[in-house]
């Protein structure tokens, strides 16, 4: 009779167990986010608040990482960039897709327990700089948020997905978007928005995570009218800021410095940092005259998390003009620094330098460049300014400067190991050509930089592109945050970089663009697994334990900022659907290899145009290189050289003008390009699907006097 009853209790208990496990509680609050910096779990975007990416998990480790297996996986039916890290709360796994999806599943055997799609209007992709992606949710007392690419704030019941509450967080007739994994901070969730090179004015929201009342909000840059905004950031906005930003583009464009990704809270201290975009637009010489530092572009920004109460701000770049922005992942730590135990925080932005400042008051600590650096010599440690050289800020001439506006790092997660004491950078170095647009017009709802793209295109000699190539590295660098120094470091094939994972096994793991996950020794750099994704990896790996086995996982999927502006730099793959790969030790599952469909050739046989090549080249890189590649390299969006589009007028037309692919993100242009722009357009374009030379310098010059 024991017996049965004992029977009765597992099988009850076991089922409470599976019920619990299937339904998802979603049982998160403060403390198990905070101690999640330092136990097996995986709550929050970057693990816990420190967002360390640090698991001191170790029953995977660099003795028997060569046994990690594909424990199960999952395919989506979205074939743009994966950015998402998951998260995984009472067994269940939390994921973003591009287009703003969310799916969870059982973590233990991959059994899908609900998705949800906001259903994003696809016209709202031609907002979106650099792709439909996702980072990913949050998750908070039985709800899972997420932020969707138009600009909404949703919180979904974390058992089925239902939407409990909605809400717009931004202007729905701007040109904002979201791509911003939320973070929820004293049950209130965080979020910001993007948009800064359309003409927006960035700022931070904090909402009541229960019914989604905004409770604070921070701007970034003052009001163009100069009135308050009646929200926390008015004092220091007036007291502060106002100064730093004279006459200029700022008052028409709205200033950029938007909050799109990094976001940390330190519990101690009872502060939330934000890293704060470029500003629009990048040119300082027409967003503000040359002048004025331009509070808070480009810079660390530290508030109360009751209030949104200003506490203290470090402008990475005053006056920024390069795209430099200081959005990049940040990384809370305690180190010992000159004999002292210091509360950091450290950020490797785009601009190349490494900082290190203490916490507490904004002060820097250290700075220095960890990827070859052209703009600046040095971080000057007493003004905390940069050292910037007489010809960075290309007033006249055109300036061949390292690094990029896609940076020396990017939004890809990067990681701390408390072990190793090394700060793990997904790190990259390109040239760019800054030159200043002489004219430079407000473009209400289109890109507004102030900057000459047709720098950057052009024909180059044979020894011209080898240097250039010379230049374009990527790299995984292990870096001692307290020596400034790189301790190993392992060559990429291509720059657009992933991020990264340490854990207690002595590991470090990293996707890679060519289409692997590879684990090093974290001491070391030695290259010791890896595992062929067959799609390209830009998103960071995350691990989590259920049940004493270890799982580590990783969205699979290329696209983002380096995908769809440098698409001839990256392996030449078609879109791909993405994945979700879960491994363990001994996983004996296996994924399908991906079906690739090849565009037969071009026939143009007969095919004909009125358009002047040369103009279509400057319109082109003027309008649709971001999206489709300098001088139509790109094949990852759409290969305009290759669809059959081009053949007719009409074709060309219908999706230019009239918008027929809006559905997609291919909105009309007709409100920037006249009739003869796109049949000139169209000759380019028919003109490098035949193999021909770009059109000669002087003829590009004739014809980009007054381009638009």
């Amino acid at each position: 009779m024991r017996l049965i009853k004992l029977g009765l209790v597992l099988a009850l208990a076991v089922g409470l167990a599976a019920c619990h496990k299937a339904g998802g509680g979603g049982n998160v609050d403060g403390a198990r986010i905070a101690a999640a910096d330092t136990n097996g779990e995986w709550v929050s975007y970057g693990k816990g608040y420190s967002e360390q990416r640090f698991s001191p998990l170790d029953k995977v480790n660099a003795g028997n990482v060569g046994q990690l297996g594909l424990a199960w996986y999952a395919q989506f039916d979205t074939d743009r960039g994966q950015e998402a890290t998951p998260l995984v709360v009472d067994g269940v796994l939390y994921t973003t897709t591009a287009w703003s999806k969310v799916f969870a599943f059982d973590a233990a055997t991959g059994k899908p327990i609900w998705s949800y799609d906001p259903k994003v209007d696809g016209k709202k992709g031609f907002d979106a700089c650099c792709d439909v992606v996702n980072r990913g949710v949050a998750v908070w007392k039985g709800r899972v948020y997420v932020g969707a690419l138009d600009g909404r704030l949703i919180a979904l019941d974390a058992k089925d997905g239902h939407v409990v509450w909605s809400e717009q967080t931004t202007d729905p007739g701007k040109p904002f978007t979201i791509t911003q994994a939320p973070r929820v901070v004293k049950d209130k969730v965080l979020i910001g928005n993007s948009g800064a090179e359309y003409g927006v004015r960035g700022y931070v929201t904090a909402y009541d995570a229960a019914t989604g009342k905004k409770v604070w909000r921070f701007y970034t840059l003052p009001n163009p009218t100069g009135a308050p905004d009646g929200e926390a950031s008015d004092k220091v906005l007036k007291e502060k800021a106002a100064a730093t930003w004279p006459e200029g583009a700022w008052k028409l464009v709205g200033g950029g410095g938007t909050v799109w990704d990094a976001m940390v809270y330190d519990p101690q201290l009872d502060m939330i940092y934000f890293g704060v975009d470029n500003g629009t637009p990048w040119n300082q010489q027409d967003r503000s005259g040359g002048k004025g530092d331009n509070l808070f572009v480009s810079s660390i920004v530290a508030v109360k998390a009751d209030t949104g109460e200003y506490v203290w701000h470090y402008q990475v770049n005053p006056g920024e003009s390069w795209d430099y922005s200081a959005v990049q992942p940040m990384i809370l730590a305690d180190l010992t620094i000159a004999g002292k135990p210091t509360k950091v925080l450290m950020q490797a932005p785009k601009n190349g330098f490494f900082y290190v400042l203490d916490r507490t008051n904004g002060k820097l600590i250290s700075a220095k460049p960890f990827v070859p650096v052209t703009w600046a010599s040095s971080i000057d440690i007493a003004t905390g300014r940069p050292v910037e050289n007489p010809s960075a800020r290309y007033k006249s001439s055109v300036e061949l400067q390292m690094p990029a506006p896609l940076g020396a790092h990017n939004w890809h997660p990067m990681s701390f190991s408390p072990k190793t004491g090394l700060v793990y950078i997904p790190a990259q170095s390109m040239p760019f050509a800054f030159q200043a647009d002489p004219n430079f017009v407000y473009k209400p709802g289109g890109w507004n930089l102030g900057v000459n793209l047709l720098a950057n295109a052009g024909p180059t000699t044979p020894e011209q592109a080898k240097q250039l190539a010379a230049m374009i590295k990527g790299w995984l660098i292990a870096w001692d945050p307290v020596t400034q120094k790189p301790v190993w470091t392992v060559p990429r094939p291509y720059f657009w970089n992933a991020g990264v994972l340490s854990t207690g096994g002595n590991l470090v793991f990293q996707g890679a663009a060519e289409g692997q996950l590879y684990a090093y020794d974290a001491a070391k750099g030695t290259q010791l697994w890896s595992y062929s994704t067959g799609n390209g990896v830009i998103a960071a790996p995350m691990t989590y334990e259920i049940a004493g086995e270890q799982y580590v996982a990783l969205m699979v999927g290329s696209g983002g900022g380096g995908q769809v502006s440098a698409p001839s730099l990256l392996p030449t793959r078609p879109r791909l659907p993405g994945r979700l790969l879960v491994f363990k030790l001994g996983g004996k599952a296996t994924a399908p290899p991906f079906k690739i469909n090849q565009l037969p050739p071009l026939d143009l046989t007969g095919v004909t145009t009125t358009g002047d090549k040369a103009h279509g080249y400057v319109v082109f890189n003027n309008n649709c290189q971001v999206c489709h590649g300098a001088n139509a390299t790109g094949s990852w969006l759409p290969d305009l050289k290759r669809s059959p589009m081009i053949t007719t007028p009409d074709n060309f037309n219908s999706v230019v003008i009239q918008g027929v692919r809006a559905h997609n993100g291919m909105v009309s242009f007709s409100k920037f390009l006249t009739p003869k722009d796109v049949e000139d357009v169209r000759a380019f374009l028919i003109s490098q699907a035949k193999g021909e030379p770009l059109p000669a310098p002087a003829a590009v010059a004739k014809t980009a006097v007054g381009a638009k």
